[in-house]
């Protein structure tokens, strides 16, 4: 199974995922690089920019992706 593969898997559970999530849960580094092949197979894939906090406790800004709905 390639690494798109796995998002495109993850995603059609109807789960978001960030970037963080790629690395511990499917130890894929460059998400949005996953994101963008899928993109271009014609998946419709969205992001929202949501708030979390990083290991200091300061809040950042991060993309998380999710699969829209036909």
């Amino acid at each position: 199974m390639t690494q798109s593969e796995r998002v495109l898997e993850h995603l059609s559970t109807g789960q978001t995922i960030t970037s963080v999530d790629a690395w511990r849960d499917l130890g894929i580094t460059r998400l949005s690089a996953r994101i963008s092949e899928l993109k271009q197979d014609g998946y419709p894939i969205q992001k929202n920019t949501i708030k979390v906090p990083n290991r200091y406790k300061e809040m950042c800004s991060v993309a998380e992706y999710y699969l829209e709905e036909a």
